[in-house]
């Protein structure tokens, strides 16, 4: 009962918010505008070696790759010397060591994944009409999620902390929505935590949320393509056909997505999804709520072992890119990223998820069809995790979906 009742609140309380929005979607979205996000890639370097293993065991090797992505998630600038931004980063390749107990010769291999996010104030000062130079100071979040011997002893322990987060960064604007950018980022090292400290300079991009002009919103205006305001839709899951696409989106070799240690057999789904903003064709976002439940294959896939069923609350972004329209429908491709989500189990087919918050991942494909594109269909695949912001991370991989909804 308090599951339902959940619903029924979170679908009102995001209705009545919305009824207050912008009504204009074809203008930035007031929570955007001033906005900004960045996206860089560089070289981390955390010394990781004998100093973090626990009494008893011996370092063989250890090899620390030294690709990482540094993401600023959300960035406001207040003026134009003072920003607040929210940011995560992590290496491309986790920490291998190979280690042995005391005494013996049997060398063991395990990896420790570690991720650094922070919420940072930012100082510019510009430097003429196209440079500005950064510095950046505030709280970082380290989480360190270490590893066990065969035993359950733990050799490297698990940590997640809060510290200090520096850094400074030179920046050229292309124009006021782009910029390319130098990075350096610095936080030190804790003792208590038996943790090294972790550097990371890099180059990438920075792109600012500007508003549109009316003569930008009049393009769209008479663009003459039907952009649905807000849709529900219900939507089934089943792995009747395997993992095959979440398997071929997440491996080595085309990594775009997320795949999951605990696999969903099927399951089923209620969405609420509203337009907040879009271009005149190509571009749009939307915000979302989900309720989903679900039920698993087992643990290792064996039915025998006990099939598990949980069931997941999220509040969702949706990113759209309208790739073809025609006179019988109107395709695209979405993606939802990071969307905040209550999990009802944190150990599902025995694999360790965490906590009971965690993230919903979504990426697939849709149409909207009709005269006035009332009806809409989509297929899509899932993923949920946290991101690593907790120490245990077994992540839940979501099979094939099909939804079926109606706009209004």
């Amino acid at each position: 009962m308090r599951f339902y009742l959940a619903i029924v609140v979170l679908f009102s309380l995001f209705i009545s918010l919305s009824a207050v929005a912008q009504d204009e979607r074809s203008q930035i979205p007031p929570v955007l505008q001033k906005s900004y996000f960045e996206v860089n890639l560089g070289y981390i370097n955390y010394p990781f070696g004998a100093e973090q293993l626990e009494t008893g065991y011996e370092l063989v090797d250890v090899q620390v790759p030294h690709m990482a992505v540094r993401l600023v998630l959300w960035g406001y600038d207040f003026n134009d010397y003072l920003s607040a931004q929210l940011t995560y980063m992590r290496p491309v390749g986790w920490v291998k060591y190979q280690y042995n107990q005391a005494g013996s010769t049997i060398v063991n291999r395990k990896s420790v994944w570690t991720n650094v996010g922070g919420f940072t104030l930012k100082g510019k000062l510009p430097i003429g009409e196209k440079f500005s130079v950064y510095g950046e100071g505030g709280l970082g979040i380290i989480t360190r999620a270490g590893f066990e011997d065969n035993s359950g002893n733990p050799v490297v322990k698990d940590a997640n902390y809060a510290t200090f987060l520096f850094g400074a960064g030179l920046k050229y604007h292309i124009n006021k929505k782009w910029a390319l950018q130098l990075v350096s980022n610095y936080s030190p090292s804790s003792a208590k935590r038996n943790q090294p400290y972790t550097s990371f300079v890099g180059t990438g991009f920075s792109y600012n949320f500007i508003p549109y002009t009316d003569k930008q919103i009049q393009k769209t205006a008479e663009g003459g393509m039907i952009h649905p305001k807000q849709w529900l839709q219900i939507g089934y899951s089943s792995n009747i056909i395997g993992y095959g696409v979440n398997n071929f989106v997440s491996n080595q070799y085309f990594p775009i997505f997320w795949g999951g240690n605990a696999h969903v057999k099927q399951g089923i789904s209620l969405n609420y999804q509203r337009n907040v903003f879009h271009s005149a064709k190509f571009f749009a976002i939307d915000w979302g709520i989900n309720a989903s439940a679900w039920q698993t294959t087992g643990i290792n896939g064996n039915t025998t072992n006990g099939e598990e069923s949980f069931f997941t609350l999220s509040l969702f972004p949706v990113f759209r890119l309208n790739f073809l329209q025609t006179k019988l429908f109107d395709a695209y491709f979405y993606y939802t990223v990071a969307a905040p989500t209550f999990i009802s189990k944190k150990i599902i087919d025995g694999y360790d998820t965490g906590e009971k918050f965690t993230f919903m991942d979504n990426m697939g494909a849709g149409i909207f069809f009709g005269d006035d594109r009332r009806y809409n269909a989509e297929l899509k695949i899932g993923h949920y995790s946290n991101g690593n912001i907790f120490p245990n991370n077994e992540a839940v991989k979501i099979p094939l979906s099909l939804n079926v909804g109606y706009a209004f």
